[in-house]
């Protein structure tokens, strides 16, 4: 099946603007270095200069001014932003190579305020992308195809200006990336400490307690992290730490999430680290609020699928933890989600759509016609999504993270698969959340408008314009058009179906499209939760 083979190909997701597949030390900090350079390049673009008016076009570059310095590079790809060779900067009359560190220090000197944390959380990055190709070089790739694609995201999130930045000193024994396998630790809860809703039953799988104890499997980073913490549970009996499991596990994009393949379900950890914009942790309100969820979906998913065939969702049906005080209890919070495995039709392959959108390897659409394929795909993506928002007044999260495509034996896209509650809301006034916590119900929930620019942030900023690019990247630039016209006309149908609703007619006008803020938001060392929107182009127009 070519499909499989194409995602297990797609071993480093490094494109072309990157240079040759990493083989040395040099090789690997020179890619390091190009990926470094462009994500924070196009930060530049989308969040600094061109709301300033300081971007131009000039075939076939794209210039633009930082802190009163001219740069240029060529792009293709649309407001994908793929860069083709490197990006350089104007001095004394003569265009010279740009560089990452160059470019932080042109960042720093156009924003206002300070910010001691930015250059260090860019090199850092730079050296987790390093750190990561010499990793994959030693390691062999899983067999299984979706996982595969799980762990080929090296380059990380095109628009953000750390994308691979990561705490601590331990995290590439954990990192997908590395093809990291390892055993979890399994802890028993003293019974009458145990914090549970929904149905956990299915932890039990991965081992025993002892008698008037439940086991609680746990990520073995997150342990050591909360050693001190746990130090008094563990001596006066509340917990018992049982060991390691008897297999191993591998961890999926998101880096907490876990795939144990015996049972075909994952568990997603909290993790105390900073990854990219936000500590990894289950707040005590998402863990209630992703078994909640859970149980108000299982309906609307229902009703999705009869109206837009190949339309599944991975529910999170419990979790569980220890009652031993906040930090803990959020700490030690695990919760359950079946693998994609266990919902895909026959002969049906899930793969991550951001290994999909990932430039560099073999094009995305495998041996499909690509114009064929990516009208498939719009298909699939986002009528359900947008059915998601008007018909049921639920915001979908449908980055490229979040969504797994199914591909047939033909290389076509006949399945889409949503998952991760914890970004699914609910629109305010079209939901009775009276009889929950306030502090889980105001998680839960956004306002009309709040929601509909996430939805459209993460379906076509996020998700369908890298897509694009990937496809128009292998069949040849000019079938671009081509691409966000058949897009146009899959929307318009949806639009049409439904009455044309008023958001939905101006994204279709041509209305700018909300771009997440990752540099601002970095930048002002906010929470990722308050990050907000740049106005870009609308390639539907």
């Amino acid at each position: 099946m070519s499909a499989v083979s194409t995602t297990a190909g797609r071993t480093h997701g490094i494109s072309p603007e990157h240079g040759p597949e990493p083989g040395s030390g040099d090789a690997r900090r020179a890619v390091a270095e190009a990926v470094t350079l462009g994500a924070l390049l196009r930060c530049c673009v989308r969040e600094v200069a061109w709301p300033r008016g300081q971007v131009w076009p000039a075939e076939p570059y794209l210039l633009l001014r930082v802190a009163g310095t001219l740069l240029r590079a060529r792009v293709h790809g649309g407001i994908a932003l793929r860069f083709d060779g490197p990006a350089e900067w104007l001095s004394g009359g003569a265009w010279r190579p740009l560089t990452s560190e160059m470019l932080v220090t042109l960042v720093e000197r156009e924003l206002a305020g300070g910010n001691d944390e930015f250059a260090g959380q860019v090199a850092r990055s730079r050296a987790a992308i390093a750190a990561l190709l010499r990793a994959r070089e030693r390691a062999a790739a899983p067999g299984d195809p979706w996982l595969a694609s799980e762990q080929a995201l090296v380059a990380g999130h095109p628009f953000h200006p750390s994308p691979k930045a990561r705490e601590g000193s331990d995290w590439l024994r954990y990192a997908p990336e590395a093809h990291a396998e390892f055993p979890l630790r399994l802890l028993g809860v003293r019974a009458d400490l145990v914090a549970e809703r929904g149905d956990a039953a299915a932890l039990g799988l991965f081992g025993g307690a002892p008698s008037g104890y439940v086991p609680l499997p746990a990520h073995p980073w997150q342990l050591d992290l909360l050693a001190a913490e746990l130090r008094d549970p563990l001596a006066d009996g509340r917990l018992v730490d049982l060991g390691e499991t008897s297999r191993p596990v591998a961890p999926t994009s998101s880096v907490r999430t876990v795939y144990d393949a015996e049972t075909g379900m994952c568990l997603k950890f909290s993790l105390d680290v900073r990854i990219t914009n936000c500590v990894r942790k289950n707040a005590w309100y998402e863990l209630i609020g992703a078994v909640e969820l859970t149980g108000r979906l299982g309906p609307v998913f229902a009703r999705l699928a009869a109206g837009f065939p190949g339309t599944r969702w991975l529910p999170e049906p419990g979790y569980r933890s220890a009652d031993l005080g906040v930090r803990l209890l959020e700490g030690l919070g695990v919760i359950l989600r079946p693998g994609p495995w266990t919902v895909c039709g026959p002969g049906v392959t899930p793969v991550l759509a951001g290994a999909l959108a990932s430039p560099g390897g073999p094009g995305p659409y495998g041996s499909a016609d690509p114009l064929a394929w990516w009208r498939c795909y719009v298909e699939r993506v986002a009528p359900p999504v947008l059915d998601a928002y008007f018909t049921h007044g639920v915001v979908l999260e449908p980055h490229l993270q979040n969504v797994l495509v199914g591909i047939d034996d033909r290389d076509l896209p006949v399945e889409a698969i949503f998952r991760d509650m914890e970004g699914t809301k609910l629109v305010r006034d079209r939901h009775d959340l009276s009889g929950l916590p306030p502090a889980v119900a105001t998680a839960l929930t956004y306002d009309a408008e709040r929601g509909w620019n996430r939805v459209v942030y993460c379906l076509m900023v996020n998700h369908l314009a890298e897509v694009a690019a990937s496809v128009a990247e292998h069949a040849g630039q000019v079938i671009l058009p081509e691409l966000w016209s058949a897009a146009r006309d899959v929307l318009a149908a949806y639009a049409e179906e439904r009455g044309a609703p008023p958001p939905l007619a101006e994204l279709l006008a041509g209305a700018p499209l909300p771009a997440k803020a990752n540099l601002g938001v970095r930048w002002a060392r906010d929470a990722d939760r308050t990050a907000g929107y740049v106005p870009i182009a609308n390639p539907l127009a």
